[in-house]
């Protein structure tokens, strides 16, 4: 595969680059914070990429898209991480909430949320993960009990990033249970957090406000007109989030700047051409040529778990190791308070985000199991 995707790409980047230069101030340290500033700021990208048509790209443009490319989209993607994501909670919609909603949703659910996702204007929140089901989802307990009026809700979600400020839930909830197939009688509401009964309490952590919170149902009410997909058939909705949440996260992006930035900084510039610092930089272009070939296989519709999942394996290694690599080189400096207009002004956010990849979104070993199983499968045909 070649990587220059062409000179289209290089000016879609340098578009991008510039809009962000102008929008984002000389201290932007990402979006995970509350300052009211950063929502300020990340309000303002929101609008601009909006009105550019460049926020949803690849969707259709009767869904407020412009029918685009996903090599497009990727090029968005990219440069937004590479600039610690001015997107905010964004991310989540427009990845895989906003394609999910298209895949499954009814004309009544597309109307009323992809719009507003397409404008930047709803954050959504995941309620997959609880206290005995983290990347287990078959496990998952949180009961939806039916009666003659819908379903009541009970139970709890847990890691669940943005809850505190979230409008919507992508909620998987047990609505019956099978003795031969745990991954049945699941099903996908899609519910608003203001709703009686939803109750969110953060988890302070090493990696600051949003990050991690816990969502508690207390009798909650949904109705048939919150369901996504099919009764009982949520499995296949969530295998659809999770192979476009896989390589929706372009990490490699950001951590190639974190490299350029080590390679030519005084500071770190004579100890950058360790063997390190060598074995970084081709494990990054290895993580984008695999990140690559998942989207190739996307476009031409066979994208399987091997393929995801060996994309975002090599992705969440690579941010774990730039960012030791990082501070490493940095030393004191990269733990003080940021000082500057780059990236490495901000290594220690970057350091405490990169401890949650090989757990955040199925963890590597969940993501090892799957890449077994698919190549199992692929050998039995």
């Amino acid at each position: 595969m070649d990587m220059d995707l062409g000179e289209w790409a290089d000016a879609l980047r340098l578009r991008l680059r510039e809009m962000l230069a102008e929008l984002l101030p000389t201290d932007w340290s990402g979006s995970f914070s509350d300052d009211p500033r950063v929502t300020s700021v990340t309000r303002q990208v929101l609008d601009r990429l909006a009105q550019e048509g460049l926020l949803t790209i690849d969707w259709p443009p009767e869904y407020g898209g412009a029918g685009a490319t996903l090599w497009e989209q990727a090029v968005v993607r990219e440069e937004m991480w590479a600039h610690l994501e001015p997107r905010g909670p964004q991310y989540m919609g427009l990845s895989w909430v906003g394609p999910t909603v298209m895949a499954f949703g009814t004309q009544a659910q597309r109307a009323a949320h992809l719009p507003r996702i397409a404008r930047g204007e709803a954050v959504w929140c995941q309620g997959f993960s609880e206290p005995e089901a983290g990347s287990d989802l078959g496990a998952l307990s949180l009961a939806a009990t039916a009666d003659a009026d819908g379903w009541t809700l009970r139970g709890q979600k847990i890691w669940t990033s943005y809850a505190t400020i979230a409008d919507w839930c992508f909620l998987a909830a047990r609505t019956s249970r099978h003795p031969d197939a745990r991954n049945h009688g699941i099903t996908i509401f899609l519910l608003p957090m203001d709703r009686a009964g939803v109750s969110v309490r953060p988890i302070a952590s090493m990696m600051g406000p949003h990050h991690l919170n816990e969502v508690f149902f207390d009798d909650a009410r949904v109705t048939a007109a919150d369901v996504l997909g099919t009764v009982d058939e949520g499995w296949q909705v969530i295998k659809f989030v999770l192979g476009h949440e896989r390589i929706g996260i372009p990490r490699y992006a950001r951590d190639e700047r974190v490299l350029a930035e080590l390679g030519t900084a005084p500071q770190t510039a004579a100890g950058a051409a360790g063997i390190g610092f060598v074995r970084a930089l081709v494990h990054a272009r290895t993580a984008r040529l695999l990140n690559h070939r998942a989207i190739a296989h996307r476009e031409a519709g066979r994208l399987t778990d091997r393929v995801a999942s060996g994309a975002r394996i090599a992705s969440i290694q690579l941010d774990q190791e730039v960012a030791d690599l990082a501070l490493d080189a940095l030393g004191p400096a990269g733990i003080a308070p940021g000082d500057g207009d780059g990236i490495l002004a901000h290594a220690e956010d970057v350091y405490r985000y990169a401890k949650s990849a090989t757990i955040a979104s199925g963890t590597i070993e969940i993501q090892r199991l799957l890449v077994a199983r698919s190549l199992m499968s692929e050998a039995a045909q």
